[in-house]
């Protein structure tokens, strides 16, 4: 994919599934435990009390199990669904980590959100993979949507439902909205959407000008990657380059990394400069990496084996457990 590509390339266009909700603490163990024990959960009348949520949280929960790719649903439509093995890498009784303990895995879970295949969240594509933006209002932000919609060829969604994805996005990343100040986070915060702590998102950007509400105005955290693990930096970026290049042991450029469409350094919001460096202390531990120069001076990121197959390994040896295959 190139940035001259259409701007949702890769996603389908679907908007507003969420119902509204974040992802919640403990929501997608609840789903891969419920659905082992009964793979059509989703089709009886007690699974709210199964879950323990109230009715209008089910859809939403099923949306984003799927959406992180841990729940795969029967293609064939008999209704049933399962865990995908990465769901079991994660989430089972002796998994990576169950209860998203680790912060490692909050940002695993992210860059999950957005490199799917087929990515199911478009409009968190948008911001984090190409749109390049860093602040702006809500208001320009269902803009910019509707207009990327517009670009790949779909039906533009209403400005309601572009409105509630966009709402959504700075419920599940930003600390609460509605005070310039930005208080600590409550207990009922860090439940309700505990991707906040990846610090991704803010609202009211220190210095920016402009009239009205200014919990309306959102920022993204360009630094913010600075601090994920480089065992999930390392993966993302073998993950990324068995997409965009050959699956086969080989290379790819720093640049394409940290600045192609949808690659690590965009959708993980790190700079060039602090993805190399991270880069450099995980070829130090992980074997396999290296970064190099070409003949030409471009930084490469080298694989001696299949990306797809070292990335795995690079979470094996993170979790000490066996990488999701």
């Amino acid at each position: 994919m190139t940035d001259d590509s259409p701007p949702l390339a890769g996603c389908v266009p679907a908007f507003g599934r969420h119902r509204t909700y974040p992802p919640r603490q403990g929501w997608l163990l609840k789903v891969h435990t419920a659905l082992q024990d009964d793979p059509h959960l989703f089709h009886h009348p007690d699974t709210t009390v199964v879950l323990g949520v109230g009715s209008s949280m089910v859809p939403s929960m099923r949306f984003w199990a799927g959406t992180f790719g841990l729940v795969q649903e029967d293609a064939a439509g008999s209704g049933a669904a399962a865990p995908t093995p990465r769901g079991h890498w994660l989430l089972d009784e002796d998994g990576a980590d169950p209860y998203l303990e680790d912060p490692a895995s909050l940002w695993l879970l992210h860059w999950w959100l957005l490199s799917g295949t087929p990515c199911s969240v478009p409009a968190w594509y948008y911001l984090f993979a190409r749109a390049g933006l860093s602040t702006f209002t809500r208001a320009e932000l269902r803009s910019h949507i509707r207009r990327a919609a517009e670009q790949t060829g779909w039906k533009p969604p209403a400005d309601d439902t572009i409105g509630r994805d966009v709402a959504c996005m700075a419920a599940m990343y930003a600390p609460q909205a509605g005070s310039p100040d930005q208080p600590r986070a409550s207990v009922e915060d860090v439940l309700s959407s505990p991707f906040r702590d990846l610090n991704l998102l803010r609202t009211s950007a220190p210095g920016y000008h402009h009239r009205g509400d200014r919990s309306h105005v959102l920022c993204l955290n360009r630094g913010a990657g600075r601090l994920a693990p480089d065992a999930v930096l390392a993966y993302a970026c073998l993950d990324h380059a068995a997409r965009i290049a050959a699956p086969a042991p080989g290379s790819t450029t720093l640049s394409l990394l940290a600045n192609g469409p949808g690659s690590p350094g965009r959708v993980l919001l790190i700079d060039t400069r602090s993805l190399h460096s991270a880069l450099e202390r995980a070829a130090h531990r992980y074997p396999g990496l290296s970064v190099v120069e070409s003949a030409a001076d471009e930084v490469l990121l080298a694989y001696s084996a299949p990306p797809a197959v070292l990335a795995n390994e690079v979470l094996a040896a993170a979790y000490r457990r066996p990488g999701p295959r």
